[in-house]
């Protein structure tokens, strides 16, 4: 839990610093804009730093109009949050506990002849309390389907210290239906053998 909440306070902090550089790019180049069109450039709207120029057309006579000013902040907003949950999955997608779950599931044929070629991954649902990853233990609830049925990918991991190898504890595919199909047994012995 506590590794959950720190990843969303650096998330946040990424996501706010990136927000106000592009709301202070997007404020700048909006100004030099409008000065190009008026005819009113100069050498010195290219000296200077963003948040400079950004302070210094808070007070103009010519400000931008409430609602534009709204639109464009939601634009922004939105394309930073989209960023970051493509960045989010990303990471979970290249974490060597995700790699070898999805290794089992293809090398696995009673698996594959339930699901159907070509699989499809899809993206983890962030929300789901079954998804957690910890410094020492990570278990994740995969969406995966294919042309015959769909279901989800569990895999739970775990390693001995921090920045070691993650070692499968356990990996099943769970169909709609709710048939279970263990892909890695918490022996280590794999059901395909």
């Amino acid at each position: 839990m506590c590794y959950r909440i720190e990843f969303a306070c650096i998330s946040l902090r990424i996501f706010v610093s990136i927000f106000i550089s592009v709301l202070e790019l997007l404020c700048w180049t909006l100004k030099l804009h409008r000065r190009i069109l008026l005819g009113q450039l100069s050498f010195d709207d290219f000296q200077g730093s963003w948040a400079t120029k950004w302070q210094k057309s808070l007070g103009s006579r010519m400000s931008m109009p409430l609602g534009k000013q709204i639109f464009l902040t939601s634009v922004a907003a939105s394309g930073g949050y989209a960023l970051l949950y493509y960045l989010i999955q990303k990471t979970f997608s290249r974490a060597s506990y995700y790699q070898l779950a999805l290794e089992h599931l293809h090398s696995h044929p009673e698996a594959l002849e339930a699901l159907g070629t070509p699989l499809n991954v899809h993206y983890l649902r962030l929300t789901d309390k079954y998804n957690f990853v910890d410094i020492a233990y990570a278990k994740l609830k995969i969406p995966v389907s294919g042309p015959k049925s769909e279901g989800y990918l569990y895999v739970s991991s775990s390693r001995d210290a921090p920045f070691t190898r993650w070692n499968l504890q356990e990996v099943f595919l769970e169909l709609k239906d709710g048939q279970q199909i263990p892909l890695f047994k918490p022996s280590g012995e794999n059901s395909t053998s």
